[in-house]
């Protein structure tokens, strides 16, 4: 028994098959995919041969007004006897089903939102300061000067942080908490290096028990997202869901003329789905003929268009190169594949036992894997960019340029230190020689 099966041409499911050297490929196969595969399986699987043909306007079906004949593509050739089945990404919907007949679902999917994939924000000088908020790096600079001043002023007003010593000049009292020692105890403990002096009285030990509590805390909470923000290119996706497409105009979006999807918007109940067919009604530019100009509409328009199409599809183009493409959000519907054969068909019940028995089976999944993920062409680039953990210059340069800078302020007081003390030894030279030549007068 010999079938007439119809097909449509488009990634993954039909492709002309590679030529090989030496290799003459006439007939069936001329093709594969994942249709081509799933059309071998049911033919051993009934005992049947088949001839494969493609749909002669590369249409699925729809309802044609410009056509006296009613349904376009591969519907209407059924529905005039032209082909037995058709073994294709032809969605099973009810104003099909009143004219041709479906088998049970051999792949589920929806309607999902492809989007050009946002490039990628790579880690500026100063992102090691990243993991904190520029809020709580403020807070933590007055909490570093309120620290210092209140245990200046404790230890100030504390008997114990006093020493009386005895010296040659006298009796002399000394603090070492001046301010600038509290400012240098304040900074050495928010920098985990501890300082040489350390309070002794009971306020002052109590004012550093609770900064090094907080400092504590504070690295902790900075350390532990410190990685993730120096190694991790963040990507910001400006659509997430359906409800995103609908309250914007700047990022247009459209489906596939005449398919299942289009009819979806148009008759569906759903407030946001009517918003979306409003707009997309009232640009017209947004429809396209296929979907390979939708997918390349999406990669040339920078983040400015977002195709509606169905989810296999969508997963397929985003494991294809440039990788410059992803899903977003989820699924707006849920429908299935099938199988179709004209109304009355008898051989409609044995490839509904036979899609069933693939399914149960595993081999529809098998073929799922072979034909989308074992054949993709970003693993590779993504195991790469997973890989690439180290740390660039470009993630650290701004610790190095505080280093330089912290270096070069260093040698500029110094200079003027020195400046100063020379200028001071000068003038005191100066007034000794004066008094000097005054006395020998």
């Amino acid at each position: 028994m010999t079938i007439n099966s119809e097909m449509a041409k488009e990634e993954p499911y039909l492709m002309y098959k590679a030529k090989e050297k030496g290799v003459v490929n006439e007939g069936n196969n001329l093709f594969e995919g994942y249709s081509k595969d799933l059309a071998d399986l049911i033919s051993n699987n009934l005992q049947i041969n088949y001839e494969l043909r493609l749909v002669k306007d590369s249409k699925y079906g729809a309802l044609d007004a410009n056509s006296h004949q009613g349904w376009n593509g591969m519907v209407g050739e059924l529905i005039r006897h032209e082909a037995d089945m058709a073994i294709a990404p032809l969605t099973i919907t009810s104003a099909r089903e009143r004219v041709i007949d479906f088998t049970k679902p051999f792949m589920s999917l929806g309607i999902s939102i492809m989007i050009k994939k946002p490039v990628k924000k790579n880690p500026g000088i100063f992102s090691f300061m990243n993991p904190l908020s520029s809020e709580i790096w403020m807070c933590v600079i007055l909490s570093y000067v309120g620290v210092s001043v209140v245990l200046f002023l404790v230890s100030r007003f504390s008997p114990r942080e006093w020493r009386y010593e005895d010296t040659l000049l006298g009796p002399h009292v000394s603090n070492d908490f001046s301010f600038y020692n509290s400012l240098w105890f304040s900074l050495g403990a928010i920098m985990s290096q501890g300082c040489d002096v350390c309070p002794r009285s009971v306020p002052g030990r109590i004012v550093g028990s609770v900064w090094w509590f907080f400092t504590l805390i504070l690295l902790s909470s900075y350390t532990a997202n410190l990685a993730a923000f120096l190694t991790v290119e963040r990507m910001v996706t400006p659509i997430n869901s359906a409800d995103d497409l609908a309250k914007q105009t700047e990022v247009e979006y459209g489906v596939l003329r005449h398919g299942s999807s289009m009819d979806f918007f148009r008759r569906s109940k759903i407030a946001v789905h009517q918003r979306m067919w409003e707009f997309m009604h009232s640009k017209q530019n947004v429809f396209v003929d296929s979907s390979r100009e939708g997918i390349r509409r999406v990669r040339d328009s920078k983040g400015k268009y977002a195709y509606l199409i169905e989810s296999t599809q969508n997963d397929y183009v985003n494991e294809r190169m440039p990788c410059d493409t992803m899903k977003v959000g989820r699924n707006l519907d849920a429908k299935g594949y099938g199988v179709a054969t004209p109304l009355g068909s008898s051989i409609r019940d044995s490839l509904n036992l036979a899609v069933l028995f693939l399914k149960e089976n595993g081999d529809l999944t098998k073929l799922e894997n072979k034909w989308w993920y074992d054949r993709s062409e970003c693993k590779i680039k993504e195991k790469k960019d997973a890989n690439q953990s180290e740390l660039t210059l470009d993630n650290v340069a701004g610790c190095f340029y505080i280093l330089i800078g912290g270096l070069i302020l260093a040698m500029i007081v110094a200079l003027m230190e020195f400046l100063l003390k020379s200028q001071m030894e000068s003038k005191r030279n100066n007034l000794a020689s004066d008094s000097f030549t005054t006395t020998s007068t």
